[in-house]
């Protein structure tokens, strides 16, 4: 299975899931997901925040080597989950790729979360509001984990 987080820029909430994804998965012993992630206005290259590479230290993951990826210059017709940042990343991705509509969900929309859909963007803010980000992904991709496994 490949699963894609996609956010704005893909150097905070997308590298941040895709990253303690990565590390989730090895710790479960779950084995044969591969994890990949992109943004929509991403310039292929850029680092994480300063901010976004600390809290995920944190969580036992570097994210110093990550480097964004433009959506454009992603794998995302290879992916079996694409899984968004926003409602409005969701539109903006479908309305890209139509083909991968069935495909394209809100990560908290695809774990049954049914508030408020969209992890709020961190980027520009404080680190306090990065570590209510992360903790937000970390809940959220506990619940993917089981429902996929």
């Amino acid at each position: 299975m490949k699963i894609m987080f996609i956010c704005t820029g893909n150097i905070c909430r997308s590298a941040m899931a895709h990253k303690l994804m990565q590390k989730k998965l090895k710790d479960n012993e779950v084995k044969d997901i591969d994890v990949y992630s992109c943004g929509i206005f991403a310039e292929n290259g850029d680092a994480s925040t300063y901010n976004a590479i600390e809290v995920t230290k944190e969580y036992g993951v570097d994210l110093k080597s990550h480097k964004a990826t433009n959506i454009r210059d992603s794998k995302i017709d290879e992916m079996d989950l694409i899984l968004c940042a926003t409602m409005s990343h969701k539109y903006s991705v479908i309305q890209m790729y139509p083909s991968l509509a069935n495909k394209i969900y809100t990560l908290k929309e695809y774990v049954d979360e049914n508030k408020d859909l969209d992890i709020k963007d961190p980027w520009g803010y404080d680190i306090e509001i990065y570590r209510f980000c992360i903790a937000e992904i970390d809940r959220l991709l506990d619940k993917l984990i089981e429902k996929i496994k």
